[in-house]
């Protein structure tokens, strides 16, 4: 990029909240940087490096009765310190000439409001349109943004779109006062390849016809070294490192930089017995939900979720299940487990389990476990780690005493490789990629034969995702699991999978050992997706 004017600068910004002790932790420390007019800045580093609370501290968003900064910080706008400004000055400048995308949209958008009040809400407030002008200004923003579609939809709410279009539509909030500097903060964690990359693509279009400067917090290097003119890496709230992307990739100086650089997921899935009994047969599974009904409520038309469907895994055996959100591959994993509804037929070692009363299917549950995409949603935070882990052999195995069931506990959360000491603490006090552990270890503690895995990597670090397949992969080689392994993230399932089905649309459009899906795939959307995973800047 050709030299610019700084449009931000964050000088010496140091922050800390207080603890349980009465004193304060220190989570942002010593940090500078700037950001220049029409660049992207991506501020990276693993959850809890201070990446997140930095650009929120630029629009004053954290709760200034816990946040503390030290005298000298200084973050630079218009020749103003932000963080010196009075309350209704700091409101001037949010949502009107520095906006934010937050990680995740369904969170950040209001589950009471319609598209159109919620893209409307700024304008009233900071340009004091009427509804007829506002309106106006909702649909042509909604054209920006690639949702032409949603222009005669504006009463929808949050739950009625996917994953992509609730992020456009925070695009679309962020924009509509045409800020200046734009913060996203992990835009595109929880999307799918494809998705991810139409909504890389649309912020670099929207950067180059408004002039956008945007500072891009993200853990996924991957994306950084596509979008971004400059990165800053930081680690345990400072800033370790910073320069020119091509630079930094080519010649991190850093030994944590050169860590993120290489983290991404590696190597394949173990050798697999080809004489290995089969644990899971399913055939012709199909899961339809209602969408229309009569006037006496018979069902006349249907969402086919899973439409005749069948698969065979192996002990020690990853089946990778892979699609866009809404293919249906969350629901086929549920369904293999007896947990949905479901026609045709499931035959678990041996036995068809199909048409087995959930009474008749609770002895087998022990057999078949599932790890969930959100620890932090699935594990109960009114419970203990060692209750969380320990409740399956309470229901299971009845007949183990407190002393027995103590020391599987202690053994499972060590299979994990955590310390069994922390089975008395709570959720809370565990980081994303601990508590995905913890689940882990609640499947494993009853030594299932089988093990749905739905996104468990989604949500996580990279230098994370790496831990986990490795752990995974150590697993299945001492205990010979067999896994449904349900993923958008392409990445992962190579580096786990076997073989592989790609689903769309409630059906298989592909299927083939993970070599044949990557190497010479067949159709159209398993090229998009994989390319999309493998090349960010490619359309799908």
């Amino acid at each position: 990029m050709a030299k610019q004017d700084s449009l931000l600068k964050i000088e010496n910004l140091s922050l800390s909240f207080p603890n349980a002790k009465g004193g304060s932790n220190k989570v942002v420390d010593d940090v500078s940087f700037e950001l220049k007019k029409g660049e992207t800045l991506a501020l990276v580093g693993e959850s809890g490096s201070g990446k997140s609370v930095t650009a929120l501290s630029v629009l004053r968003l954290l709760d200034e009765t816990g946040a503390t900064y030290k005298p000298e910080s200084r973050i630079e706008f218009d020749g103003k310190n932000i963080l010196a400004l009075k309350d209704r000055d700091v409101r001037a400048i949010r949502g009107n000439r520095i906006a934010m995308i937050f990680q995740e949209p369904m969170t950040a958008l209001n589950p009471l409001h319609t598209i159109e009040k919620q893209i409307s809400e700024s304008l009233f407030v900071h340009k004091g349109m009427n509804r007829k002008q506002a309106r106006a200004r909702v649909l042509e923003l909604l054209g920006l943004v690639g949702l032409d579609g949603l222009k005669t939809r504006l009463d929808a709410y949050p739950h009625e779109l996917s994953g992509g279009q609730r992020q456009r539509v925070m695009i679309a909030m962020a924009l509509a006062n045409e800020p200046e500097i734009l913060l996203a903060d992990e835009p595109t964690t929880a999307l799918d390849v494809t998705v991810q990359a139409q909504i890389l693509e649309l912020l670099k279009d929207l950067q180059k016809r408004l002039g956008l400067t945007i500072l891009l917090i993200t853990h996924d290097l991957t994306i950084v070294q596509k979008v971004a003119h400059r990165v800053a890496v930081m680690q345990n709230g400072k800033l370790v490192e910073q320069g020119e992307t091509k630079a930094l990739f080519d010649n991190p100086t850093q030994d944590y930089t050169k860590h993120l650089i290489n983290s991404e997921p590696t190597g394949h899935a173990l050798p697999l017995d080809e004489n290995a009994a089969t644990v899971l047969e399913t055939g012709n599974v199909k899961v339809w939900f209602p969408k229309e009904k009569n006037f006496f409520g018979k069902a006349t038309d249907w969402v086919k979720a899973v439409n005749d469907i069948s698969f065979t895994v192996r002990e020690g055996e990853t089946l990778g299940i892979v699609g866009e959100s809404g293919s249906g591959k969350t629901t086929l994993g549920l369904a293999a487990l007896r947990l949905l509804n479901c026609e045709g037929t499931i035959v678990f070692m041996g036995q068809d389990i199909a048409s087995l009363k959930q009474s008749e299917l609770r002895p087998l549950r022990e057999d078949m476990q599932i790890v969930l995409q959100d620890p932090y949603g699935s594990l109960s935070p009114r419970m203990s780690v060692g209750n969380i882990i320990g409740e399956g052999l309470q229901v299971h195995r009845k007949h183990i005493g407190k002393q027995e069931r103590e020391k599987m506990v202690c053994e499972a959360l060590e299979r994990v490789q955590l310390d069994p000491e922390m089975r008395h603490r709570f959720p809370h006090e565990f980081s994303g990629g601990q508590r995905q552990r913890i689940a882990i270890a609640r499947a494993l503690v009853l030594k299932p034969k089988l093990i749905v895995m739905d996104e468990p990597t989604s949500a996580l670090d990279m230098s994370v995702q790496s831990e986990v397949v490795d752990l995974l992969r150590q697993l299945q080689r001492e205990d010979k699991l067999a896994y449904l392994f349900i993923s958008h993230d392409l990445r992962v399932v190579r580096a786990l999978s076997h073989r592989v089905i790609v689903m769309k649309d409630g059906q298989v459009v592909e299927t083939g050992t993970a070599a044949q899906i990557y190497d010479t795939p067949q159709t159209a959307y398993t090229k998009a997706l994989i390319a999309a995973a493998f090349d960010i800047s490619v359309k799908a």
